[in-house]
């Protein structure tokens, strides 16, 4: 299903949708997995715990919050799809982090685990009717749609992935 098809636009989670080139979702996701496959692994060791400010996100922590994210979009996707009215609350993205250990992983685990949570975020969208793409439910005090939920996840990660483009890749040059 097409992104035009999301109505209505939900207020918060459009900047996500917005970033979302591809009009076909399930393309869309079929891209990012890709695009994840070739990722600069090594850049993004090298990288490290660095961060561009007091308080930031090291990269890993960015790509588990990335993955915990998609986790609970696609929860409440299935929980709309099957017409579950219930109103589901926001979650706190910071105590999510602070809770989630990164030091001992490996970034290509990391990357290696967000590309089956995709795949499998895919599976379940893929398992959608039409109808089910169109329920709609409550998350976050705001309306949206299973779709909309689709559109999130892929645009929520090219949202961080263009913040560690913007922000992590010149801390290299830096430390040269």
């Amino acid at each position: 299903m097409n992104k035009s098809e999301i109505n209505p636009m939900p207020d918060f989670f459009d900047r996500y949708i917005d970033l979302v080139e591809e009009p076909d979702l399930l393309t869309a996701m079929n891209l990012s997995i890709q695009n994840l496959k070739t990722l600069d692994v090594g850049l993004l060791k090298g990288i490290g715990d660095l961060v561009y400010a007091p308080g930031k996100w090291s990269v890993k922590q960015i790509i588990q919050h990335i993955i915990d994210n998609e986790r609970i979009q696609s929860y409440r996707a299935l929980r709309f799809s099957r017409k579950d009215e219930t109103v589901l609350p926001g979650y706190n993205e910071v105590l999510l982090a602070s809770n989630a250990d990164t030091t001992n992983r490996k970034i290509e685990d990391m990357i290696d685990e967000l590309i089956v949570v995709r795949q499998s975020s895919l599976l379940l969208f893929k398992s959608f009717s039409k109808d089910m793409y169109l329920n709609k439910g409550i998350c976050f005090n705001r309306e949206i749609s299973v779709l909309g939920l689709g559109f999130v996840i892929v645009g929520h990660e090219t949202h961080h992935f263009n913040v560690i483009k913007e922000r992590y890749y010149p801390l290299l040059s830096k430390e040269v």
